[in-house]
């Protein structure tokens, strides 16, 4: 990584990076550049390129987000840790739980957090409509954040259910996304939620506008969501 990029781009938005922070987070990006030759975890493989597109893209964006200490967290979809595994560097008070379908993935992040000597961290390799409906997991967390490539929609019929009533579930999200929150407030309602507001957020030393939809659990989802990954996707 880039250390004076990530430092200065966090001090940007009033955050001062601390020594035990810089340090994990660079071994993390040497770690997911060593892996990464063998396996496909990310083509964002250059050190500038790892500070603005994995670390300040991950960490900035839950700075408007009051995410309070000791709190229950779950990344959905977390792939090689974005944007669970930064935040979870910065803000290591909170309770972390990773989601992925692929084990590749979750056994990387187990490295990962076992070389960072990470606390409170748990690495699982399960489908997130499975999760959706595990006792272990559903209803379970104050927070839910998800970067994973897939429309609102979708997304949110993976994430609320995994989420306590008052939880918020935030969805990392670019480009105009008008259409597709139109498209996903029938759902996200039916899932027992509704949509708080969309921050945008501008990415240091980038042209990347994030936005991020803040959803929040108002009422208990009901047992049939989430349903089957084809019946989610509008396959049937």
């Amino acid at each position: 990584m880039d250390k004076e990029i990530l430092k200065n781009g966090l001090i940007e938005y009033g955050y001062k990076l601390q020594p035990d922070e810089e340090e994990k987070l660079n071994k993390f990006s040497e770690l997911l550049v060593e892996w990464n030759e063998k396996m496909n975890l990310t083509a964002v493989t250059q050190p500038a390129d790892i500070s603005v597109k994995h670390f300040l893209d991950s960490i900035v964006p839950i700075f408007g987000i009051d995410i309070k200490e000791n709190s229950k967290i779950v990344d959905v979809g977390t792939g090689a840790g974005f944007p669970g595994m930064p935040i979870k560097i910065i803000r290591d008070d909170l309770d972390f739980t990773f989601l992925d379908s692929l084990n590749k993935r979750i056994t990387f992040l187990k490295e990962v957090s076992n070389q960072l000597q990470l606390q409170k961290a748990e690495f699982v390799h399960i489908r997130a409509e499975d999760a959706g409906r595990d006792k272990n997991f559903r209803a379970k967390y104050d927070y839910a954040v998800s970067r994973a490539v897939a429309p609102l929609k979708i997304l949110s019929e993976y994430c609320i259910p995994l989420l306590k009533i008052g939880g918020i579930f935030a969805s990392f999200k670019a480009f105009e996304i008008d259409e597709e929150i139109n498209e996903a407030k029938s759902m996200i309602g039916s899932l027992g939620a509704k949509i708080k507001e969309v921050q945008e957020v501008k990415i240091p030393y980038s042209d990347i506008t994030r936005k991020i939809v803040i959803i929040e659990k108002i009422k208990d989802t009901p047992k049939e969501f989430p349903r089957k990954a084809n019946k989610i996707k509008g396959k049937v």
